[in-house]
């Protein structure tokens, strides 16, 4: 029997990498391709900041088609989530009934989630729900994930974090009560090597850029 077609949401970060990796080692479903938002002022991806060409990059080293739903700056709720339901509409009619996502413990997104998809038939899936961060975190650097942090909350975290690499150092140095997944918003991340990825992503970190509240890290092909 053929498996169930599903898309992975990815931001490009870790949690979605990881997510992919462990849906690929269950072998449940056949993913067909990855669902990325992408702010298309910046042209780079959304909340994230990386750059465009770092995402086509990640994708073609995952074996992924990219699906990119291209929103404005500024986007209001109601555009973003007509464009994704436009997306999603396309998807359904290629087939596609389930979509992966690398939440681990934000039960309010995840309900949200749920419904969405469920208004058009399609179910969510969470391979990496409520696993403990801290080993999570550990487990993904010991199985040779390499990521930067590509963004930072100035609220929770000073912005010489950003454009750090996501390793042992970085967990120690984490203030108390910052997650170590970063799953509360206090950083996201660009993933460049990993068992997920079949070659590394050769990046370097350009200039750190601060706006609305945030620090961005300016990833860059080395």
């Amino acid at each position: 029997m053929p498996r169930p077609k599903a898309l992975i949401a990815w931001s490009s970060g870790k949690d979605s990498a990881w997510a992919l990796h462990e849906a690929r080692k269950a072998g449940d479903y056949d993913i067909v391709g990855a669902l990325t938002t992408v702010t298309d002022t910046f042209e780079r991806v959304s909340m994230h900041g990386v750059r465009e060409e770092l995402l086509r990059a990640q994708l073609e080293a995952a074996g992924l088609p990219s699906i990119t739903v291209r929103i404005p700056f500024p986007c209001t709720n109601d555009i973003y989530e007509a464009w994704m339901a436009a997306a999603m509409q396309d998807a359904v009619a290629a087939g596609v009934t389930h979509v992966i996502f690398g939440d681990l413990f934000l039960a309010d997104l995840r309900a949200w989630r749920e419904a969405k998809l469920a208004a058009i038939n399609v179910t969510a899936v969470f391979p990496i729900w409520m696993r403990p961060t801290d080993g999570l975190a550990r487990e993904m650097i010991a199985a040779g994930v390499e990521a930067h942090l590509a963004v930072v909350d100035l609220k929770k975290l000073s912005a010489r974090f950003a454009g750090r690499r996501f390793d042992a150092s970085l967990l120690g140095d984490l203030p108390s009560g910052i997650d170590p997944c970063g799953e509360n918003g206090e950083f996201h991340s660009f993933v460049s090597a990993g068992p997920m990825l079949s070659r590394k992503i050769p990046v370097r970190v350009g200039e750190t850029v601060v706006r609305e509240g945030f620090a961005f890290a300016d990833l860059l092909p080395a």
